[in-house]
Order: C-alpha cells, then sequence, then structure tokens
C-alpha cells in the first residue's frame, strides 16, 4: 500500500490522473481524521474538558493515572457550551450562533499569541541586530571576520530598512543604499527558497530509497539483508 500510493503520488509528473486523486483524497480523508481523533478528542476534550467536568468517569474509563479526589469544576462548562454552539454551523438555520465563539477563539487566541509575536518577530530581532562593529577576541585583538561579518549584518539591516522607506524618493544616495536592500532582500529570499527545495528533495530520496529498498530490494545500503 506504500508503494501503491507513492507511485499514485508520483504518477502525477506524468498528467493528472485517477490514481493521484485516489491517493490525495485517502491523504487528506486520513490526515483530517487522525487530527480529529488525536488531537482534537484525546489531546483537548478528553483530557482537558471531560477530565475536569466528569474526573471519576474519565478515570474509570479513558485516564487511569488521573489524581484522585478531583472535584468537578463547573467552570469548564463554558468551554462546553462555546463548543457545541460551534457546531451549530453545521445546521441548517442558525448559523449565526456559531459566530460568537468563533470570535472568542480568534481574539483570545490572538491576544493570548501577541507578546509571543512581538517577542519572537520583534524583540529578539532587534537584539541580534544590536552588536558590536569591532569584535574583539580573548586576546583584545580585532577579530576581523567577526567585525566583518558584524558590519555587514547592520549595512545589510540599514540597506533593507531604506528599501522600505517609501516616504523617500529612492534616488541619489538613498537609491544606492536601497539597491543594496533589494540585493540582501533577494539573496536571502534565494537561500529561503533553496532551503526549501533541499527538504522537498530529502523527502523525494526518502521515498524513492523506500521504492527500491524496502519494497523492490534492488539495493541494500544499511546491508541488513543477506
Amino acid at each position: 500500500m506504500s508503494a501503491f500510493f507513492t507511485l499514485a503520488i508520483l504518477s502525477f509528473l506524468y498528467r493528472d490522473n485517477v490514481f493521484y486523486k485516489i491517493a490525495e483524497s485517502v491523504m487528506v480523508g486520513v490526515s483530517a481524521g487522525w487530527a480529529m481523533a488525536s488531537a482534537g478528542f484525546w489531546e483537548a476534550i478528553i483530557p482537558k474538558l471531560m477530565a475536569n467536568l466528569t474526573p471519576d468517569l474519565m478515570r474509570a474509563w479513558a485516564l487511569p493515572d488521573l489524581k484522585e479526589g478531583t472535584r468537578p469544576d463547573l467552570t469548564y462548562l463554558i468551554p462546553l457550551v462555546l463548543g457545541i454552539m460551534l457546531l451549530w454551523r453545521l445546521a441548517p438555520r442558525g448559523g449565526w450562533i456559531a459566530r460568537w465563539p468563533l470570535a472568542f477563539i480568534v481574539g483570545t487566541y490572538a491576544g493570548f499569541r501577541l507578546v509571543s509575536y512581538l517577542e519572537a518577530d520583534l524583540v529578539s530581532q532587534i537584539r541580534s541586530t544590536i552588536v558590536p562593529l569591532v569584535v574583539l577576541g580573548q586576546d583584545r585583538s580585532i577579530d576581523v571576520w567577526g567585525s566583518l561579518r558584524n558590519a555587514g549584518l547592520v549595512l545589510g539591516l540599514l540597506a533593507c530598512l531604506t528599501y522600505f522607506f517609501f516616504s523617500l524618493e529612492h534616488r541619489g544616495m538613498a537609491g544606492k543604499i536601497a539597491r543594496i536592500g533589494v540585493w540582501y532582500l533577494m539573496i536571502t529570499f534565494g537561500a529561503s527558497f533553496a532551503f526549501t527545495v533541499m527538504g522537498r528533495i530529502a523527502l523525494l530520496a526518502a521515498r524513492i530509497s523506500f521504492l527500491f529498498d524496502d519494497w523492490l530490494w534492488l539495493i541494500d545500503p544499511r546491508h541488513i539483508r543477506p
């Protein structure tokens, strides 16, 4: 089955066909089902919701390691009600009821993630660019390569900021600096794209190795077969 689905996906390189559609549908359906059963039911509803509403029942049925003497926490009725309201989207009428829990989810998630995003995407990046232009070694001598690396970092940062400073016309010195910023951006995007392609090539190599090694036994790079 693994070989069939691998070849079915690779058959799209020739043209769109029924085998590719079958493999695509199976992958999407199994992924959705696994996410609902594993992440949705066994990692969210059971341990986080039902374990707080009915701890004794959950301890006897699904969570034997649940601490004994735990009392029901009725405040978890609020997420239970919100979850039921969210399912109202599937009803033929009253779909507007699902907007309230959806708005609550989006608003609370944005509020919780705001601080972490500011720390990761703003503060940490600013902290990483505050570097000395002259790097000294252990013996107080100048580290030439370290100094050039930091100078290039600061130059690239200022050049990229100049490129995105649209209130100033990119002419003269500002235009030249902005042009340097474009080169920095293109190199960064190219490296990021190349890293993504390398990851895809690694996945392809793993599937090809599976076909020729584990399935057809045409190669034996690990020397595990006589």
